[in-house]
């Protein structure tokens, strides 16, 4: 990942010690890394650095990590950026909040540099695993990959990263169930420590943009995308 390929990450931490900590062990795997101690800070670097990844503190003095998130999410370069909290808080505010701020993924503090380092590698990974060059339509949705785009009617729509792989999988093969652990594996990954409600909160969010009737709850199994 050395020079101009290696994958840019941008650190959001008001405690400069972690911030010291991760960005050294990032910078040892040829991470290119950038930090900020405060939420003004972290808009002004994203908008200047253009990440791959944001790792944002949750809690943070002034603007806190979620109106960070939600701020990123509505400026168009960073619709499709990948974002995960940082976060000691409880698991269940964590994850509600954080993925109704459009963030992709959390890890709890404290954590260990190597498996910090191991997240980072499979969020990144993942993110660079989706096939391109290619259009999904069913339903009036009409998915182009390459561009990254949802389409519904004459609507555009531009998704965040997760949830635009969810629908991906799911209208990949229309009609089929997917069960809940097959969508774990296929979108974050079994390394990841992901909570129970994440699918749940991917799903109603993509209900609310393309329709409550696309997307069928099978109870006790998955979801499957309506042929």
């Amino acid at each position: 990942m050395a020079g101009a390929l290696a994958q840019k990450v941008l650190l959001v931490d008001d405690e400069p010690d972690i911030l010291e900590l991760l960005k050294y062990n990032l910078e040892r795997e040829g991470y290119q890394v950038s930090t900020a101690t405060n939420g003004k800070d972290a808009i002004k670097n994203a908008k200047s650095v253009r990440p791959d990844l944001i790792v944002l503190d949750i809690m943070m003095p002034g603007m806190d990590g979620v109106e960070v998130c939600n701020q990123l999410r509505n400026m168009p370069d960073m619709k499709h950026t990948l974002i995960t909290f940082l976060t000691a808080r409880g698991e269940d505010y964590s994850q509600i909040a954080g993925f109704e701020a459009g963030a992709d993924d959390y890890i709890t503090k404290p954590v260990r540099p190597k498996v910090f380092v191991s997240k980072v590698k499979a969020l990144l990974k993942r993110s660079g695993d989706r096939p391109m060059g290619q259009v999904l339509e069913a339903n009036g949705i009409r998915v182009d990959l390459e561009k990254v785009l949802v389409y519904q009617e004459d609507r555009e729509m531009q998704l965040p990263k997760k949830e635009f792989e969810l629908l991906v999988l799911l209208m990949s093969k229309p009609g089929k169930v997917f069960k809940r652990e097959e969508i774990y594996a296929q979108i974050w990954g079994n390394e990841l420590f992901v909570g129970d409600r994440t699918i749940d909160v991917h799903i109603r969010k993509l209900r609310e943009k393309i329709g409550e009737d696309k997307i069928k709850t099978v109870k006790g199994v998955g979801y499957k995308f309506d042929a």
